[in-house]
């Protein structure tokens, strides 16, 4: 596990030796062991490297036997003994034992088609000495994060954080007005836009090649929901099992001590207690919780643990939390409001006094249907075939008589927010569930300077094609494919990897094996939710592996108590940001609404925790790294 960074100049102008210091300076964290550098002429690529697998002979970077190819990598190769050995036997000499000499030879023999053969995490360069050319790839669910500047000049400069990027005089810092509009929909900046007009992010599942100054890209990875395999449900249950265990085992290669994230949930659980099974000792795990009990699930952790014999860890995030803010802030180096991002963070810190590598259950809900949001999506559409009059006379109307409720988890509150949705198109319904500011909240939030700077930019694109690539699949695979590709990628996935290379620990999730994801797109939509119940397929599986009573609970996700933290130690704190002056000149956010959200959130008469943090989590990005 490691970060990387480079530079590639159009014509002879040298790569500033430097530059490329800085850059690889600025991302130590993600690889505190070492660094390694490759200069020449035009061209730098560096590295910082976190030691996992050959710790003695995997420096970077890394050569083809006749150094005409030179790589830096950042992940895991899984599956890399496996294709080591196929070369070996085609004559491939290697003169270290990591994964990343593997992937040099693949890149010899196919090409770009490589990235097929990798079974793993990864971003990668490689610079093609005889062919002048830099490629760069990353993983297929993008879980390592590739950012890059394409120079009006056609100079390129790339690197796994925005820090990295940061140091390149050339970069500048000009806002794109048009990523903090989809940022406050969707709580993160949607690849490939970034909150930086002259950055931009690799999507999942793309590589980029760079040539006397021109760039083309290309997706090389898609899961395909069109294609169904015949399967009875016992079948579909024993595959499953069968896969993961195969993705979790892959993923115990290491040379460095190993544990677990455990949430208590259906995914962490089902991990925990596979790793358990491949394991001759007890697997560390590692729990977070919160001093409100609605929001804690350590208890069912703990049962978990002590039923697959493992050894538990747990930990209280308080209020306090406000105190990593401007490190977490520095790190996403973009606005980024998913408030789950602090017990990650602290979850990610405590454990990497244990352990260098950690095992998640990230990915299991985006491929067997986990979040509620799955099963409104299938009941608004047959409430959408329900005759508008008699859904506004019998529904509608008594539903909307009843009293908002400020409590989080209420189901009024949950039968408002599907009724507000379920009778829009599929993807403008998937959207107003994601959202955070709506289009009519906008109208109201922004200033008239903002509204017209950001006039043509629709963020609901960003889920569209995704619901129009589902090839005509039912609308839970359609659902499924949004989730993959747009809420894991530039949300969920951010925050781990963010969260944890800050603490230079590795996390990695056996759920996103593309094997374990095609094959979930493969089963048909009745195989992994059964009528109107969440995840049944993989409730069935890990109910052989976990007690009974912790899987068939209602999910409570990874949430935090923002909105009473910010009636309570963080009321001062947000009203000292908000309405700070730099932040009412800002040209955003129109004064008085903020005043409003904070009055109305703080007396309990409405619940803005979500608007609150994301308007927050926006200025302090601001004030770090604009002001």
């Amino acid at each position: 596990m490691c970060g990387i960074v480079g530079i590639v100049n159009k014509g002879s102008k040298k790569a500033a030796d430097n530059i490329l210091h800085e850059m690889n300076t600025a991302i130590t964290h993600r690889g505190p062991d070492e660094d390694g550098f490759f200069l020449k002429e035009n061209v730098g690529l560096a590295m910082r490297r976190l030691s996992i697998i050959d710790l003695e002979g995997g420096q970077q970077p890394i050569y083809s036997a006749d150094r005409s190819k030179t790589i830096v990598f950042n992940g895991e190769i899984y599956n890399f003994q496996e294709l080591r050995k196929e070369l070996e036997e085609e004559g491939n000499r290697f003169y270290t034992n990591s994964d990343t000499e593997v992937i040099v030879h693949l890149y010899e023999k196919y090409g770009v088609d490589c990235l097929q053969y990798l079974r793993g995490m990864f971003a990668l360069a490689i610079w093609d000495e005889t062919e002048k050319s830099l490629f760069i790839a990353r993983d297929r669910l993008g879980q390592k994060p590739l950012l890059y500047s394409h120079q009006a000049n056609g100079d390129l400069v790339f690197g796994s954080e925005f820090q990295a990027l940061l140091q390149h005089p050339d970069i500048s810092r000009e806002v794109d007005c048009e990523a903090i509009d989809s940022y406050l929909s969707y709580l993160c900046v949607p690849a490939p836009q970034t909150a930086f007009r002259q950055i931009r992010k690799l999507e999942p599942g793309h590589w980029l090649r760079w040539k006397n100054g021109e760039i083309e890209t290309n997706r090389y990875w898609l899961p395909d929901f069109s294609k169904k395999i015949k399967i009875s449900r016992a079948e579909a249950e024993e595959e499953t099992l069968r896969l993961l265990k195969e993705a979790t085992k892959l993923r115990l290669i290491s040379e460095v001590p190993l544990g677990a994230f455990l949430s208590g949930g259906v995914d962490s659980s089902a991990i925990v207690a596979l790793m358990a099974q491949s394991s001759d000792k007890p697997v560390k795990t590692f729990s977070i919780g919160f001093e409100e009990q609605d929001f804690s699930e350590l208890k069912y952790a703990k049962r978990v643990a002590r039923n697959v014999g493992a050894e538990y860890n747990e930990f209280i995030v308080k209020p306090n939390a406000i105190d990593v803010l401007p490190k977490l802030v520095k790190h996403f180096g973009e606005p980024y409001a998913d408030s789950s991002a602090i017990p990650t963070y602290y979850v990610a810190k405590e454990t990497r006094k244990f352990v260098t590598v950690a095992l998640n259950g990230d990915g299991g809900d985006e491929s067997f249907a986990g979040y509620e949001r799955h099963t409104a999506m299938r009941i608004a559409e047959i409430y959408h075939r329900i005759p508008k009059p008699f859904r506004k006379l019998v529904v509608e109307m008594p539903v909307n008589l009843i009293p908002s409720s400020t409590v989080r988890k209420s189901r009024v509150r949950d039968a408002k927010r599907f009724l507000e949705a379920a009778s829009l198109s599929r993807t403008e319904r998937y959207f107003r569930w994601m959202s955070v500011f709506h289009r009519g909240a906008k109208d109201e939030l922004y200033t008239q300077e903002f509204v017209e700077a950001v006039s043509k930019n629709q963020p609901v694109t960003h889920l569209e094609k995704w619901f129009e690539k589902a090839n005509g699949s039912g609308v839970l695979d359609a659902t499924l494919l949004a989730d993959q590709m747009a809420y894991l990628p530039n949300d969920l996935l951010v925050k781990v990897d963010i969260a944890s290379m800050a603490n230079s620990l590795e996390a990695r999730s056996p759920f996103l094996d593309h094997k374990v994801i095609e094959f979930g797109a493969s089963l048909p939509e009745n195989i992994k939710a059964k009528r109107f119940e969440t995840k049944s397929l993989l409730k069935s599986v890990a109910a052989k592996l976990v007690p009974k009573d912790v899987i068939y609970r209602r999910k409570m996700g990874f949430g935090v108590p923002i909105g009473e933290w910010l009636r309570g130690d963080m009321k001062r704190f947000a009203e000292d940001i908000l309405l700070s002056k730099s932040s009412l000149d800002r040209g955003i956010i129109r004064p008085e609404v903020v005043t409003r959200y904070l009055k109305e959130h703080f007396a309990s008469e409405r619940d803005h925790a979500a608007q609150i943090w994301s308007m927050l989590m926006l200025e302090l990005w601001f004030q770090q790294f604009i002001d």
